[in-house]
């Protein structure tokens, strides 16, 4: 990076916004349906859940972000609500859910459920309802054009399937009617698009602030809030979905101050300055993300380029002005797992990056043992090609990996065999395994505040098809140097600074001679620095 980027990253404050408890939060995804079944229907649940809290907090883990678990007809992995106010049958009641919520506090850790604000599935009976040719209280709960004939421009549309006249939107797949929260700026040649204050589209709204008040009444700690940025239509600079998260923030910080919100919507200046705590770096959009863990040559392999994710990490981290977190997450139910592209050695390189960045790192479940992504999978719940990174959680090697007591046959999705892959306990037990590294490096994160959410980034060295990666981060008094080399060649920067004491060493040596840091090949280390110089 050049002088003058170096010195804007450092000027960056990051003040403190939101629950205290995040500013040291570790959170590991579960995908219910694929993490522990504790009833032998192939399918995880609740009671699964909460059979391993205690193997998420022994990881370090402190916070869990739980995917969709309300009824759902599960036509898209439970994406598609068809009751908010309901916990899904197949993962136990809203009562186990509480229990769940007790039990992960009882053990100081929080937990965020996923809400999907933007849609609902047509088995929902506001969807029901709005289908119904005479007006009613649903009849603008979702988007409907005036005419059978007439589709929403650019989105794809349900017709024909009642008496209604209409075309009603959909926001992905073709089950699931996209709610109406309005248009930033209707068009006034077309009547059907409402104005964000408009009875429907401010029903809407309302009705999916009492959906998190009840959840939150019950004891969850947050959300993380599934297409966030995409919820008021024809939004083209953002402004629309900034204004309708901060009327959500202005109700979350009257009535539950302490609740985190995450949002999926990659572009941080947006969602955070609308009030969300904590935004991801997505696989789609414009961070970059991608070039350090699944394109055709990731960084993280040793034969890639991070340049133009630092390049973009910057500016998302200089227009945020400080005012929450960004976080990187190892992977999530959409994408390819991390392992498929990433292997051995450099699978640990890449948790030293993600458990030394600020903002609060995400674990998908399985990513801590490198689950690998299952190739040639047909699609269980609208998964398609995603499909073969939510397959059953490896355990140990009891039969079905411990996951389940059903049949081979009826689990959720198949696994890998075992004789190819290592489980949970395989990795407990040995000290030199993915899990016990990240682990590790969970432990020096925690004991290091500079290390932590909120601690400031400056980047040293993040050339262009130039390895290593090394940047700085600090918190009052505590100064860090990471240095990450994922190459098969040793590689050496200049820094103005000299090296202390090691904090954490993985794979070769690193060492400075005459103003340089020479660094050995698949090496990663976080060292004190003395006396503190930057250029």
């Amino acid at each position: 990076m050049g002088s003058a980027g170096k010195k804007e990253g450092k000027k960056q404050k990051q003040e403190k916004l939101g629950p205290a408890w995040l500013d040291n939060a570790i959170f590991y995804e579960i995908y219910p349906q694929s993490f522990r079944d504790s009833n032998g229907d192939g399918i995880g649940d609740f009671h699964g859940i909460m059979e391993k809290l205690d193997y998420i907090k022994e990881l370090g883990c402190n916070a869990i972000w739980m995917n969709p678990c309300f009824e759902s007809p599960f036509g898209d992995a439970g994406y598609d609500v068809s009751n908010y106010y309901k916990a899904a049958p197949r993962y136990g009641t809203n009562e186990d859910l509480k229990r769940l919520f007790d039990e992960v506090h009882k053990r100081e850790m929080h937990i965020l459920l996923d809400l999907v604000p933007g849609h609902t599935s047509v088995n929902h009976e506001w969807f029901r309802q709005s289908l119904r040719p005479e007006q009613n209280e649903y009849t603008d709960r979702y988007i409907w054009t005036d005419s059978i004939w007439k589709e929403p421009a650019g989105y794809g549309s349900l017709r024909g399937i009642s008496d209604r006249n209409g075309s009603c939107m959909v926001n992905f797949f073709s089950h699931q009617p996209a709610l109406n929260y309005g248009f930033y700026k209707p068009d006034p040649e077309e009547p059907w698009q409402q104005a964000m204050d408009a009875p429907g589209p401010r029903s809407t709204l309302l009705e999916m602030m009492n959906v998190m008040r009840f959840w939150l009444g019950l004891g969850c700690d947050g959300f993380r809030v599934d297409m966030a940025g995409q919820l008021v239509k024809g939004d083209v600079d953002g402004k629309g979905n900034i204004a309708l998260w901060q009327e959500v923030r202005e109700f979350l910080d009257r009535e539950f101050p302490e609740a985190a919100m995450v949002s999926e919507w990659g572009e941080p200046d947006k969602s955070l300055q609308g009030g969300f705590h904590m935004d991801f770096l997505l696989h789609f959009g414009p961070s970059h993300y991608n070039d350090l863990f699944r394109c055709e040559k990731p960084f993280f392999a040793g034969e890639g380029d991070v340049s133009k994710f630092v390049e973009k990490y910057l500016d998302s981290y200089q227009k945020a002005g400080g005012k929450g977190l960004i976080c990187i997450p190892s992977g999530n139910h959409d994408m390819a797992r991390l392992a498929k592209y990433v292997k051995g050695d450099r699978l640990k390189l890449a948790f030293a990056f993600l458990l030394t960045m600020p903002g609060a790192p995400f674990i998908y479940y399985g990513d801590e043992i490198g689950m690998p992504y299952v190739e040639k999978l047909f699609s269980v719940e609208g998964g398609y090609d995603r499909t073969g990174a939510r397959s059953p959680m490896l355990w140990d090697r009891t039969p079905n990996a411990g996951f389940s007591s059903a049949p081979k046959e009826e689990l959720y999705i198949p696994q890998p065999e075992l004789a190819d892959v290592s489980t949970a306990a395989d990795q407990m037990e040995d000290r030199d395994s993915l899990r016990s590294e990240i682990q590790r490096l969970i432990s020096i994160r925690q004991a290091h505040k500079a290390l932590q959410s909120r601690g400031e980034i400056e980047f040293v060295h993040a050339r262009e098809g130039v390895y290593p990666l090394a940047y700085l981060r600090f918190s009052g008094e505590e100064r860090y140097l990471v240095v990450i080399n994922p190459s098969d060649r040793e590689e050496a920067f200049t820094g103005k600074f000299l090296l202390g004491d090691a904090v954490y060493t993985f794979g070769g040596r690193v060492k400075q001679q005459r103003g340089k840091v020479h660094v050995d090949p698949c090496t990663a280390g976080i060292y004190e620095i003395q006396p503190w110089v930057v250029v």
